[in-house]
């Protein structure tokens, strides 16, 4: 089971997802961020399995970039918020029963 975000990993969670939004829907999953506060926090993030991480390069300013996993990410929301399927591709959202005509 996930632990509960922080309420500085939450803030940080929040705004890599984009969050709060007109539509209470997710719209990205991604944080750039140097040395410092931040980015010490989503190391933990990362340490506990809630978010991946890709070192500094050019595109980034040579900040390294992190994005939430869907545990990481549905630890975020808000009562009544919900996730863009497209921003976890890989998650179970693709694997969810669909109802057919019988």
């Amino acid at each position: 089971m996930a632990r509960d975000l922080s309420a500085h990993e939450r803030e940080l969670a929040r705004h890599a997802l984009g969050l709060p939004h007109a539509d209470k829907r997710s719209w990205r999953n991604h944080y750039v961020v140097g040395s410092g506060p931040d980015h010490e926090a989503w190391l933990g993030l990362l340490r506990d399995g809630l978010a991946c991480r890709r070192p500094g390069s050019p595109l980034t300013g040579g900040d390294d970039l992190f994005w939430l996993t869907q545990v990481g990410a549905e630890g975020a929301l808000d009562p009544g918020e919900m996730l863009a399927i497209k921003d976890f591709p890989s998650s179970d959202f693709s694997r969810r029963p669909r109802k057919t005509a019988s």
